[in-house]
């Protein structure tokens, strides 16, 4: 696959932008200066929202607005913020520690971070097991998921005890010793502790932004080797993606963090072009796949759910979260070229 400029990837993540919103953008039960994305198109299902799609929708924003976009309106990103507190019933609060954290998250990158969730994330961290956090409020299953981001808002805090602690718990329960990746979580099977062995793009990623964060380097080298050893399409550097719904978002968050391991300095100049060349060969992939389609009159470029490497196709009804994973993909390969990440 030939490497593009490096000028192009601002104007193709402007594409994902402006597609983005125009696609799936939407007032909130209709009330004027409200903004959440719908969840499919075609398809207009109010009902549904999911609440941590909108907070990586917020990322995708903030990601543009920091690039200097003008593909995106004045305000949206504290529109949405207010979008998602509205839908949710007048709250940020929900059942899940690791929705709650994905908002954190992109809250603290837009300067607005909801401080009455942090007590609440931290809540999710317990003794039991041996460290770690919760991932929903029944309080039967500590995961990647939850752990992972939980962890990265702590040391983006400041409060690198805390969270270096659950680095070395996620480290020492979950750390596949034969691929050093990341596995799932840790529940109780009868009596006994069992580990839920799936292994998923993005719960690598913030383990890797805390790492990061924490200065942890030699670790986070480590982690990246095992990213393209065990995540990538054979003979390739193009990362693996894991379908529609929940799974359409996985690997764009992975790569968001592998974007800023590229233009970190303190890692090995070999280790942050591996990096790089993860975020720009899975986005080159996704670009190449990408289709025009006519949306309310205006054509948009919509891409595929799936990373093949001969390119995937789009699908008929398009998710939200595969359109914002592209989104994130291409803004990280945008970040990669100018050396903002």
């Amino acid at each position: 696959m030939a490497s593009r400029p490096a000028a192009v990837w601002p104007s193709r993540a402007d594409v994902a932008a402006r597609s983005v919103l125009a696609t799936f953008g939407q007032r909130v039960w209709g009330i004027p200066l409200t903004h959440l994305g719908a969840v499919a198109r075609p398809g207009n299902r109010h009902r549904e929202w999911h609440y941590w799609w909108q907070a990586h929708f917020v990322d995708c924003l903030v990601d543009a607005a920091r690039r200097g976009s003008t593909a995106i309106p004045r305000g949206i990103v504290a529109r949405h913020l207010v979008s998602i507190w509205l839908r949710n019933g007048l709250r940020f609060r929900n059942d899940y520690y690791d929705d709650m954290a994905w908002l954190t998250l992109a809250a603290q990158r837009a300067g607005r971070l909801p401080r009455r969730l942090v007590p609440v994330l931290e809540s999710a961290i317990t003794d039991l097991w041996g460290g770690g956090a919760f991932w929903h409020v029944v309080r039967d299953f500590k995961n990647t998921a939850a752990t992972a981001p939980i962890s990265l808002v702590l040391a983006r805090m400041g409060r690198n005890e805390q969270a270096a602690s659950l680095v070395d718990w996620l480290t020492a329960n979950l750390a596949d010793p034969d691929t050093g990746l990341y596995r799932d979580g840790v529940k109780l099977d009868g009596d006994t502790l069992a580990v839920v062995s799936h292994v998923f793009t993005y719960n690598q990623g913030p383990v890797l932004g805390t790492m990061l964060e924490l200065v942890l380097i030699d670790e986070a080298e480590r982690l990246i080797h095992a990213v393209a050893a065990g995540l990538t399409h054979p003979d390739s550097l193009v990362l693996r993606t894991h379908g529609p719904g929940d799974g359409g978002l996985f690997t764009g968050i992975l790569v968001r963090y592998l974007a800023l391991a590229a233009r970190d300095p303190r890692l090995p100049t070999e280790t942050r072009q591996l990096a790089a060349d993860l975020v720009t060969a899975t986005a080159e992939n996704l670009w190449d796949a990408r289709v025009t389609r006519g949306w309310r009159g205006r054509p948009v470029v919509l891409f595929p759910q799936d990373t093949h490497p001969g390119g995937g196709t789009v699908a008929e009804v398009v998710e939200l979260s595969t359109q914002l994973s592209a989104w994130m993909t291409l803004e990280a390969a945008a970040s990669v070229s100018a050396g903002t990440a």
